[in-house]
């Protein structure tokens, strides 16, 4: 029988990529001792007795991403152990770590984990007033010395609103499951992303982080798929700024080597019980685009392109950017994992906190990405304060970002050396890293 994880959505079998089995599970009890538990025996009936509610009907969903910890068996007894490097030498940042997930999750203060609904939802109201404060001061004003300003202020404003539907999308916005799907949906179809189509694609991302094969979101090219690309693709993938225009791309396509589509319920990533979930989301965003439509008619087309969908592109580009770097750029070369290597605890650390500056509020913490990647039930509002408390357990595993200037303008740079220089890894090995083809125009010339 096939592999099966929990979901948000009832029971869904791994796609076939995976070699081994990787569950997601999280409980509403945050000092349940992981330790104990063991790979879950699941029925042909997909459902797991009473203790669990698999239904298609609206009212017994549960729409959000709960993967803090996964349940298989190799991954978490390995991280339970404690197993591994951090001894004496030189740090090898490719070596188990000497600490487990409960050892991190233990020095997290009990408040880091409590959602506050009203708290989450007056970000929403302050980032939606905002957003349409923008757009009435640049209609007002109506000059092209004001039209630039606008552009990179809401770009920015709607990557907020990404933010906020993420956090909907991991359960980390509130308890209340409904909630979570409705201001989701609201958030995200409102800069065009499909809601459901992401939240189920964005779940595998971090069941799988730091994973060559199996992760979703940023992960290196094998050598083979990589000297297969033709030249415009590969061109097209490595040369600025044509990688921060992505997201649009993914979400029809999704990456090289995989296929699929966010917005079609038969897509690879789904599966049937997901079916009405897609369904919803796709309708949403197809009611976002026909107004958009009727807006263009009104107002006409170049109002509504200064007034949306330039802002939109700089919201792509905030999105491309902020995601590339929390998984490539740092100074030292980061390990990716196949096989026997891989684990949840090892995947996440692989992760990197950025500072944005001003942005941090703004962009409500996404920067704190260690903690957020390792328990994503944690609410935005508490990650700093979680990944202050984590520190002293993480040690040398954890980098400390660079501080910023008010706009991080310094990212720019580490932008650019990783995507010149971070190419594929090799076909084979289970711990690996970026090498960079010297053949790839405007590549890092190797010594």
């Amino acid at each position: 029988m096939a592999s099966w994880v929990i979901s948000e959505c009832g029971i869904r079998p791994l796609p076939r990529i995976y070699t081994r089995p990787t569950t997601g599970f999280s409980s509403n009890n945050n000092n349940t001792n992981f330790s104990k538990f063991r790979p879950l025996q699941v029925s042909k009936a997909n459902n797991l007795g009473s203790s669990l509610k698999v239904s298609s009907g609206f009212r017994e969903k549960k729409w959000s991403v709960n993967v803090s910890v996964p349940l298989s068996g190799h991954s978490i007894l390995n991280e339970e152990e404690g197993i591994g490097g951090g001894g004496g030498g030189e740090f090898d940042p490719g070596a188990p770590p000497p600490f487990k997930l409960s050892d991190i999750r233990a020095a997290i203060p009990k408040h880091c984990w409590v959602k506050d609904p009203w708290r989450s939802m007056s970000y929403v109201v302050r980032d939606v007033a905002v957003v349409f404060g923008l757009a009435a001061v640049a209609a007002y004003f109506n000059n092209w010395a004001v039209w630039p300003l606008y552009w990179f202020a809401q770009g920015t404003m709607f990557w907020a609103l990404f933010v906020l539907g993420h956090d909907c999308g991991h359960g980390s916005f509130s308890n209340n499951p409904k909630l979570n799907s409705v201001a989701g949906h609201l958030l995200h179809s409102s800069i065009l992303v499909p809601y459901h189509g992401w939240r189920i694609s964005h779940r595998t991302h971090h069941q799988n982080h730091g994973h060559v094969e199996n992760d979703e979101s940023w992960h290196p090219l094998p050598e083979k798929l990589y000297k297969a690309l033709d030249n415009v693709t590969r061109t097209v993938r490595f040369t600025l700024p044509f990688p921060m225009l992505a997201y649009p791309f993914y979400l029809w396509g999704r990456s090289p080597g995989k296929k699929g589509s966010h917005y079609h319920p038969d897509s690879d990533l789904f599966v049937p019980s997901e079916r009405k979930d897609v369904l919803t989301s796709t309708a949403c965003w197809t009611a976002m685009a026909a107004l958009l439509g009727y807006l263009s008619f009104q107002l006409g087309p170049l109002q509504m392109l200064k007034l949306y969908f330039i802002p939109y592109w700089i919201f792509v580009m905030w999105l491309d950017f902020v995601t590339y770097l929390h998984h490539h750029g740092h100074e030292d070369k980061l390990p990716w994992y196949r096989g026997k290597e891989w684990s949840y605890l090892r995947g996440g650390l692989t992760t990197l906190d950025r500072d944005y500056g001003w942005i941090n509020n703004i962009h409500h913490d996404i920067g704190t990405h260690v903690i957020h990647h390792l328990f994503p039930q944690i609410p935005h509002y508490h990650l700093i304060e979680a990944t202050e408390a984590a520190k002293p357990v993480l040690g040398k595993y954890y980098r400390e970002p660079k501080k910023s200037l008010p706009l991080p303008f310094h990212l720019l740079g580490v932008l650019i050396r990783s995507i010149k220089k971070d190419h594929y890894v090799s076909d084979s090995g289970d711990v690996v890293y970026y090498q960079t083809d010297p053949q790839l125009k405007g590549s890092e010339k190797l010594d």
